[in-house]
Parts: C-alpha cells; structure tokens; sequence
C-alpha cells in the first residue's frame, strides 16, 4: 500500500504542477530533492513571483525510521518504527480576488520492533482560504468536494466538511482559517471500509483537486483590485500564518521528526502585515467575510 500510494502522489504532483505552471503562463515551479537523515526524503517544488502565483508549494515526501519519542508521547505508543508519505500543497495567488488553497494526502504506517505493521491509515483533505466572498466560487468548490464522497459514502461529505469547519478554525481569534471543504484523518480498516476503499476514496479526492480549484482561480484572475484590497488579503494572510504555526498538527509532526524546515513552512505567505486593532469597515465586503468566518455556511444548501 505505501508504496503504490507514494506512486499516486508522484503522478499527481506533475500533473498539478503542470496545471498551475499553466494557468500562470509566467513562473515555473523549482525543484530540489532533498533526504532526512533517520531515512527517506522528498521532492519540493515552489513557485514563486509569476504572474497569478505569488507564492505556492506542491510537495511529497516519504519518511521513515523511529518514531521520536516526543511523538510517542502524541500518538500514545511506545517504542515503534514509523513510515509516513504524503503530498502537500499550498498556493497563495497575487490577487486578493483569487482564493488561497490548501490540500494534503497522505498515508501512515507504525511497525512493532519485529517490522510488523501494528497500525495504518490515511488522512488528508482540502480548504479554500478567500480575502473576498464570492458565492458561486464557495458552492462550486464543495460541491466537487462532495462529488467526490458521494460516490464512495453519502455520509462522508457532511461529516468530513463539518470536521474541516472545527479543525481549520483559529480558536484565539474566534474564527474560521477560510471556508473550509473536507478534512478527514485516521481512515483505518473497519467493517464499513477495507485499506484499498479507502485508498480509492483519498485519491478519489485528490484527483478533484484541480477541477474544485482551477476554475476559480481562472475566474478571478484578471479582476481589478486596490491597494486597499491587497492590504486586506495581507492581514487576512497574517490569520493563515497564525493558524499554520500555532494549531496545524502536520506542522507539529514536520517539526518534531526532523522534516526539512524549508518545505514545512513552505506554506507561509511571501507578504504578509499584521495591523493593531484592525477591523473591517461595517457593512463592507471585508466584513461580510469575517461573519461567514465566525458562523461557518452550508454551501451546498445555499447553491
């Protein structure tokens, strides 16, 4: 299994990569290949100053060895191995019309000292992050994500877009990261869904992920915007920023098992301001924002 995951996400970073070099039509995504030493490594690409993308990173990587023990203390395990591999992505676009994007897909194995696999499963998902609401854009993105879930468990959307709702939520602030899509973590074997159900069911999503985000981006991209505006996508960026370093528990795992720092927090934004005090205007565009971030929306009943 972890080696035919690995193979998918392989293929899917080209073709997302290809895809987002695309649509930019200017910057190009750089590579390096990097190793850890306790085992395994990655390939990073980050593309930065084009012409749509202002900064963005789509990477793999496999990981394996001894879990460390401040992990141990996480997990509630004692002295195992571990294999995790997964891709992951975040893409911040230069207009603050265009939403920023964050998906991750991945696969994780513990072993006993014997090399038997004593735990498995798959985790993973996919938020939209927007400065400014566009309606029909939210709709549109949940509703491929539900798409996607239908067809392996009519539950899986509603429970995997709720828990998105409650994990990408900064609790100091009192308000949602975006508006969400799905999140789902320790998919493991049970009576319901065997490994290879859920192996389809994460691909499954993964393979929507261009066609929930790209056309958005394709939309948006050439709208005009002010330096006001871009001020706001800025401060917004600073909540991104807050969330990734003081909640994300893939952040957490990155750095507490030696990961390379460069491709963890390739996910901050290249600019970003943090303004005392700020608050949006009442009744702006700016605001109706922060209301749907405090009270997350059923999109798909909205549509």
């Amino acid at each position: 299994m972890k080696e035919k995951f690995y193979n998918y996400i392989e293929h899917l970073q080209d073709q997302i990569t290809s895809k987002l070099e695309e649509i930019d039509g200017k910057a190009k995504f750089k590579e390096d290949l990097w190793t850890r030493s306790e085992g395994g490594g990655g390939r990073t690409r980050v593309i930065q100053n084009g012409n749509v993308f202002e900064k963005g990173g789509v990477n793999i990587s496999k990981v394996h060895g001894p879990l460390p023990k401040t992990m141990q203390s996480y997990f509630n395990v004692g002295d195992v191995d571990f294999f995790a591999c997964g891709l992951s992505l975040v893409i911040h676009p230069k207009s603050p019309m265009v939403p920023t994007v964050h998906a991750n897909w991945r696969y994780f194995e513990m072993y006993d000292k014997e090399g038997t696999i004593v735990d498995q499963w798959f985790g993973g998902g996919q938020d939209l992050t927007p400065y400014y609401l566009f309606e029909e854009d939210a709709v549109h993105f949940h509703s491929v994500c539900k798409t996607a879930c239908d067809k392996h468990n009519k539950t899986f959307y509603d429970d995997y877009k709720k828990r998105c709702d409650e994990y990408f939520y900064n609790s100091h602030r009192d308000e949602a990261r975006g508006i969400g899509g799905l999140f789902f973590d320790y998919c493991k074997a049970d009576d319901t869904m065997t490994m290879p159900q859920w192996y389809a069911f994460v691909t499954e999503v993964g393979d929507s992920f261009l066609e929930a985000y790209t056309p958005i981006v394709e939309k948006r991209k050439n709208l005009p915007y002010t330096k006001a505006q871009r001020d706001w996508q800025e401060i917004r960026r600073g909540r991104y920023v807050e969330f990734n370093l003081v909640h994300d528990k893939g952040t957490l795992f990155g750095l507490k098992t030696n990961g390379r720092i460069e491709s963890i927090l390739m996910s901050l934004p290249a600019h970003v301001q943090w303004v005392y005090d700020h608050h949006p205007a009442p009744n702006s565009k700016e605001e109706q924002l922060i209301e749907v971030l405090k009270n997350p929306v059923e999109w798909i009943d909205s549509a």
